[in-house]
């Protein structure tokens, strides 16, 4: 079964985010809400799982059960982007409009990750 090229290029972004998360690990675990214990491992957790499912959704056998996946990660970090848009020192200083706006994006990528599931 052939893949969709916008498969792969979601999969490419996924991957390279979670890559970030090892590179720049501060910027994550700074969102994560403190009522969340262990946010090194969190992050750690979501970058792993990001470039993991994101290699998974390139391999045409395991591209459904990726985008589920994705799914369901867009719904477990959802809490880290409504902390970025209520706490102004998560929110890296970007205007409470663009954080606003982050908000129903997650929305778009998990209907985006949706269309794979079929």
């Amino acid at each position: 079964m052939n893949l969709p090229w916008h498969l792969y290029v979601m999969s490419v972004l996924y991957i390279l985010a979670g890559f970030n998360h090892f590179r720049k690990p501060g910027m994550y675990i700074r969102i994560i809400p403190p009522i969340f214990k262990n946010p090194k491992t969190i992050n750690i957790i979501s970058g792993a799982a990001e470039i993991i499912l994101g290699i998974l959704l390139m391999i045409s056998s395991t591209s459904q059960l990726a985008a589920w996946g994705i799914i369901v990660l867009l719904i477990a970090v959802f809490p880290a982007n409504l902390f970025m848009f209520q706490n102004k020192k998560a929110g890296f200083g970007l205007p409470k409009w663009i954080l606003f706006v982050r908000l129903p994006l997650q929305i778009v990528l998990i209907f985006w990750a949706y269309q794979y599931t079929l």
